[in-house]
């Protein structure tokens, strides 16, 4: 869930309006989705659309690869904000199969990951494995690799900054990952939107306050701009 893939106060106001300008395709639906919709309503409708638009991309040209992620994240997505046990393990279904398809989609990889790592944010180490087969250890590994074959693009390490330090505030990984994500590439919408996060994240870290610093690494994942 590229919850993951999983702000705020981020100035989404700025970020928002190039989005929905531009939204056309599934992914650019389902971006405003996670990244703009103030609550959970809004959200579940633009994220259903997004679905929507991926089957009817999946209907004219089966195997679309972008349709396929994008329907696989709106299900993770969705799995997310209605706690949904059968849309999590469809999701994750999903993910591991693109990835099984194709180890070298850094996309596929971060997605993966995201779902684990999310999951085990959500309902703790032991519960996440218990009901929904979620391990960290393997989210670290997916996220590992998303960035590893994404070159030095600020999507990629800007996200796995995001997930580790949102479990563990303290992790000289995920900090060293936001300055990564700071000075990498950003060839897309959504890596300057992550670049941007990650540079949030390393003045939070500047700060020394762990609990600020765990607190907007989940806000500023995917939804984390929604509350209860």
């Amino acid at each position: 869930m590229l919850k993951l893939f999983i702000a705020a106060s981020l100035m989404l106001a700025p970020v928002a309006a190039p989005i929905a300008a531009t939204a056309a395709t599934p992914r650019d639906m389902l971006t405003q989705a996670v990244f703009a919709a103030r609550d959970k309503t809004t959200a579940l409708a633009q994220i259903a659309g997004a679905e929507a638009s991926a089957n009817a991309t999946l209907a004219r040209t089966p195997g679309d690869a972008d349709a396929l992620l994008t329907r696989a994240m709106a299900i993770g997505y969705r799995a997310k904000l209605t706690r949904s046990r059968h849309d999590a393990l469809d999701a994750r279904a999903q993910f591991e199969a693109m990835v099984a398809k194709n180890p070298r989609d850094p996309e596929a990889q971060a997605a993966l990951g995201g779902w684990h790592i999310d999951a085990v944010a959500a309902l703790g180490g032991f519960t996440a494995r218990g009901v929904l087969g979620a391990r960290k250890a393997v989210g670290y590994t997916a996220t590992d690799r998303a960035v590893a074959l994404g070159g030095n693009r600020a999507l990629f390490t800007g996200l796995a900054a995001l997930l580790r330090l949102s479990l563990d505030p303290d992790d000289a990984r995920g900090a060293a990952l936001a300055n990564a994500a700071v000075g990498g590439t950003a060839p897309t919408l959504l890596d300057r939107l992550m670049q941007r996060r990650a540079g949030e994240m390393v003045t939070a870290l500047k700060g020394g306050d762990r609990r600020a610093v765990q607190a907007l690494a989940v806000r500023l994942l995917p939804l984390g701009q929604i509350r209860d």
